[in-house]
């Protein structure tokens, strides 16, 4: 069928897929902190990518609040203050709250399954030390349970959030005592969504957040040890997530 406006389809750029990933993963990871500078030239030089590709990714970074880009300064990780963490806490409670309430009352017996294997999952990323893929496998569970609450607006609402709260998250986890509890929480919710409970869903979820921003507020208030800016490098040697050279 021809092309009524005579636009132009372009395939996503998957070079610059792989660059977001990748810094993304850096922020995530600690490699570079809340105020830590993204030098431009250097992350080009040593990932062997063009300056507009990165631009692009760090645009992509920008919308999602990781960075900002300041003029004559450039892109800087964002630093989470205790208020920002209150305001985003806020409102997981009332929207994951009522996600959770949601599904546990409408979602189909396929998709509490669904549900089931993202949290047989992520018990298994716990006893792991990638904590990466920790967070993606708690991503996985939110994923899951946003597709089965049946409501189209909060679907689109915290995926604008969705990295915030995830950097929010890799705080927590810094807890060594936070992890366990956190999994004990979620059984719990998904105890409650498996024997249809509402109510009961909803109060599992909102618990499971004010135990999550208190243990966060804890670590923000704890003194940052200084790092090096080598240490904090996310285009140091790396492992196999490591973009390769533009093609």
């Amino acid at each position: 069928m021809a092309n009524p406006s005579g636009a132009v389809f372009e395939k996503p750029t998957t070079l610059r897929t792989r660059v977001e990933e990748f810094l993304r993963a850096a922020i995530m990871d600690g490699r570079y902190k809340g105020g830590d500078r993204l030098r431009e030239q250097e992350l080009c030089e040593q990932l062997g990518i063009s300056r507009p590709t990165l631009r692009e990714a760090l645009r992509t970074l920008e919308a999602e609040r990781l960075i900002s880009i300041e003029p004559h300064r450039g892109p800087t990780v964002v630093r989470i203050t205790e208020k920002a963490a209150r305001d985003l806490y806020a409102l997981r409670a009332l929207l994951e709250g009522y996600a959770a309430h949601e599904f546990a009352r409408l979602a189909s017996d396929a998709a509490v399954e669904r549900l089931r294997a993202s949290v047989r999952a992520l018990h298994g990323q716990a006893g792991g030390q990638d904590r990466t893929a920790l967070l993606a496998a708690k991503r996985d569970f939110y994923d899951v349970l946003l597709s089965g609450c049946d409501n189209d607006l909060i679907k689109d609402l915290l995926p604008g959030l969705l990295s915030r709260i995830n950097l929010l998250r890799a705080t927590s986890f810094a807890s060594p005592e936070r992890l366990p509890q956190s999994l004990a929480e979620i059984d719990r919710l998904f105890d409650r969504i498996q024997a249809r409970d509402p109510e009961g869903a909803q109060a599992a979820a909102r618990a499971h957040i004010v135990n999550a921003e208190r243990t966060a507020l804890e670590v923000l208030r704890r003194p940052q040890p200084e790092t090096s800016a080598s240490e904090r490098d996310p285009a140091a040697p790396a492992g196999r997530d490591r973009p390769g050279p533009a093609r």
